[in-house]
């Protein structure tokens, strides 16, 4: 099995979890890139949802924020948004499958470097993990909507929102690429310059 096979099943698999809570209430299935101590090596996805109780909540306070950051905003997600439920990847952990399988794709491709590698060969690879670490969320995210797995579990199509933790202003970019443009307008609508 490869990584990026693991890294399908683990995400098709974990989807049913995510309705604990009744499945019309969640708006946004949320993939969080990150990375253990911030080491490009070390690559994990987040899987998470949000829900509508949320952004009722935040609109209900005296001083709500604006009602697309309450609803869109990776700021203001619940735990289950922002931490997600489950986490994928390079993380041994969590996913000390995933974690082998990365490793060994990693160094077969000749991008894993020890410690004591000189800066610019940990820049260099860590910049290409990084990358295709991305790529590999995105492609996850094309795959659901794709092969119907949204829609199966929750019973419509919704968006997948990505968004990396160390390149938060490439949340739209990578959330465009990864979805139909019916299910995710409302939140690129965020993206669009003000009139």
């Amino acid at each position: 099995m490869t990584f990026r096979q693991h890294m399908r099943q683990r995400t098709v698999s974990t989807l049913p979890e995510l309705t604990g809570r009744p499945a019309s209430d969640i708006y946004a299935v949320t993939f969080r890139i990150d990375s253990v101590d911030q080491d490009p090596r070390f690559p994990y996805l987040a899987l998470g949802c949000t829900t509508e109780d949320e952004p009722a909540r935040l609109l209900a306070q005296p001083d709500a924020p604006d009602p697309w950051e309450a609803r869109w905003h990776y700021a203001y997600f619940p735990p289950s948004g922002l931490e997600g439920i489950r986490v994928l990847g390079h993380h041994t952990e969590h996913d000390a499958h995933g974690a082998a399988l990365h490793r060994r794709e990693a160094e077969a491709d000749g991008l894993w470097y020890e410690d004591d590698a000189p800066d610019h060969v940990q820049d260099e690879r860590g910049a290409l993990l990084d990358a295709r670490f991305r790529e590999l969320c995105v492609d996850l995210a094309r795959l659901l909507h794709t092969r119907g797995d949204l829609v199966r579990v929750l019973g419509r199509p919704v968006p997948v929102l990505l968004y990396d933790m160390f390149d938060p202003e490439a949340m739209f970019a990578l959330t465009r690429s990864a979805n139909p443009p019916g299910p995710v307008a409302d939140f690129l609508a965020g993206d669009e310059p003000p009139a």
